[in-house]
């Protein structure tokens, strides 16, 4: 099938205006790549792990830091607000396998500790965006190598 975003021209429009929304944040574009690419390796999807990973590259990410977005706990790369936005993202992408609050007092504390008011609207709504578009892909079987645009 194609991209139902594509078939709903007036939903492409829409997801372009959260992107700009998102772009006003002030969240570094590679956080939101990193995230974003912790968000698909969860979720699976190919498609989302592909574009990911060459926008970090584009961006001027270390292949070290791209490898070691999967180990990020254990990756010496990544500053203590990185490891928390990773943090909220697995938390957030993995809903359905938690018993407790998805989002405990302690890990926001530490998160809004990193980031504004306005960076962490645009890391929330970039999670969330993520989250979706691999919901979408699974869905439709994007192949990997397929990139929006």
């Amino acid at each position: 099938m194609t991209n139902p975003a594509y078939v709903l021209p007036a939903a492409l429009k829409g997801i372009g205006t959260i992107f700009q929304g998102i772009g006003g944040g002030g969240l570094p574009q590679e956080l939101a790549e990193i995230v974003g690419l912790r968000a698909s390796q969860i979720n699976g999807r190919s498609a989302c792990v592909y574009g990911h990973t060459v926008n970090l590259r584009k961006a001027g990410a270390s292949e070290e830091r791209i490898a070691g977005v999967v180990a990020w706990r254990e990756a010496p790369c990544f500053t203590r607000a990185e490891r928390a936005a990773l943090q909220l993202t697995e938390r957030v992408t993995r809903l359905a396998d938690l018993s407790e609050e998805p989002v405990p007092d302690a890990l926001w504390d530490e998160v809004a500790g990193h980031f504004d008011e306005k960076q962490l609207s645009a890391l929330i709504l970039t999670i969330s965006l993520t989250n979706m578009f691999n919901r979408i892909n699974a869905t439709i079987r994007e192949p990997a190598g397929t990139t929006w645009g």
